[in-house]
């Protein structure tokens, strides 16, 4: 699978995948990192890539015409292209949507900066557009980044093993129960008594409800897709 970042900055994104599990990944042909930098296709003659809001605004805007080059080019190399643009205004983006991008041959992750991208850039060039969460951050490429982690764990044999993925949060709507490791007693606080007790089938029903009531207490919003599905 492959994934181009078009980006301003591609040094901030090329970093995060010279180690760990994605570096091995890239190493054994399982995923594949490229890069468009807009800079290189303007054709403005100051080699300018942003420009003034027309109806005013503060900062300034990333210009249409080398953003649309540069996929113009990428989609001229890659038949089969699905474009995504990173944007506080997008669809909030989930692990259904992780796994169901998953399955695409090549992904190309707009990094907005500045103030965003032209309008119709969206319009025009994109597949989908998602937002990472409800906050701005400075520049497109750590949303990007995100998605592209996300993405990645679910390409076949990226983790190595494929059971890490199942019982992950938001399976199910639901957080991951609590998890431990050695010692049994660390600074006075110790491991669920059950936990240690082998018998599977209560540490599997425990594990569930203490899901329940983590997800109730820090994302409530989740707890009640749980008790609306249990209705039906």
């Amino acid at each position: 699978m492959k994934f181009t970042f078009v980006s301003l900055f591609p040094n901030i994104v090329s970093g995060y995948f010279s180690e760990s599990i994605l570096a091995k990944a890239i190493d054994d042909n399982l995923i594949e990192i490229d890069y468009a930098n807009p800079r290189d296709f303007t054709t403005n003659k100051h080699g300018k890539v942003d420009a003034p809001m027309i109806g005013g605004g503060a900062g300034m805007l990333m210009s249409p015409q080398p953003i649309f080059s540069a996929l113009q080019s990428i989609k001229s190399k890659n038949i089969d292209t699905h474009i995504i643009a990173l944007t506080p205004v997008g669809k909030k983006f989930t692990k259904n949507d992780a796994i169901r991008l998953s399955k695409k041959h090549h992904i190309v992750l707009i990094s907005g900066r500045y103030e965003g991208i032209d309008e119709r850039i969206i319009e025009t060039s994109v597949d989908e557009v998602f937002s990472i969460g409800d906050f701005i951050i400075t520049g497109g490429e750590l949303a990007s980044l995100v998605v592209c982690d996300s993405i990645s764990r679910h390409v076949y044999g990226v983790l190595g093993n494929m059971e890490s993925l199942s019982g992950e949060s938001f399976e199910e709507n639901l957080l991951e129960a609590p998890a431990f490791t050695k010692p049994d007693n660390f600074e006075e606080k110790l491991i669920v008594s059950e936990y240690l007790k082998g018998n599977h089938g209560k540490i599997t029903a425990l594990k569930r409800a203490l899901s329940l009531y983590k997800t109730e207490y820090f994302r409530p919003d989740l707890h009640s897709k749980i008790k609306q599905k249990a209705k039906k």
